[in-house]
């Protein structure tokens, strides 16, 4: 990665970071790019230069969010057998959701909303992350390890949705709670459907 695309990536995380700050304060309608420039420590003509408008920001930052999730989900994942890369995804997801709280909340909301510009892109974007979670499920049948009659896609898309909530109501209700016992408890219910050969 050249010099250009360094500083490039970090103005990202850095606006990243201070939309969803901002949104999860005080709504999307009510945060301006003025908010957003002066949060992030950047000039309001870099998010323009960036950005088009507050919308495409925002479209925007959706992909980049999503977009670091599915790599945290890859990461987590190579190398492992079926059953050790199931608890290192749980552990992932409520790991990314504990360092971006406010992202998770607004993405658990959008994916409510049918009316947005970005919905299209939202659907597309969650698609990839849980198509890394479908192909642990499927090695894990593959392999002997997960029930033979699981609907991959339908179980994938379960355990995104089961640690999304599961983490929230965590953070929100019981923040002191170390994350191995909400891993652990998340992994319970896995086990459970999935008659995953290993112990808890």
């Amino acid at each position: 990665m050249d010099g250009r695309s360094a500083r490039r990536d970090a103005t990202r995380q850095k606006l990243f970071e201070a939309t969803m700050a901002l949104i999860a304060e005080q709504g999307f309608s009510d945060t301006t790019v003025d908010q957003i420039a002066e949060r992030a420590g950047v000039a309001k003509g870099t998010v323009y230069y960036n950005f088009a408008s507050k919308s495409v920001l925002f479209e925007e930052l959706l992909r980049y969010g999503v977009g670091l999730l599915t790599a945290d989900f890859t990461a987590a994942v190579a190398g492992l057998p079926p059953v050790d890369a199931m608890a290192a995804l749980v552990r992932a997801e409520l790991a990314f959701i504990q360092r971006y709280r406010s992202f998770a909340q607004l993405l658990l909301s959008e994916m409510w909303r049918t009316q947005r510009d970005w919905q299209q892109t939202l659907r597309l974007l969650r698609e990839e992350a849980i198509t890394v979670i479908a192909e642990t499920v499927q090695a894990g049948v593959d392999s002997g390890d997960f029930a033979a009659d699981l609907d991959v896609r339908l179980s994938a898309s379960a355990l995104f949705g089961v640690c999304l909530v599961v983490a929230l109501d965590w953070l929100v209700f019981n923040p002191e709670q170390p994350i191995e016992q909400v891993e652990s408890a998340v992994l319970a219910i896995v086990r459970s459907r999935a008659a995953v050969n290993a112990q808890p």
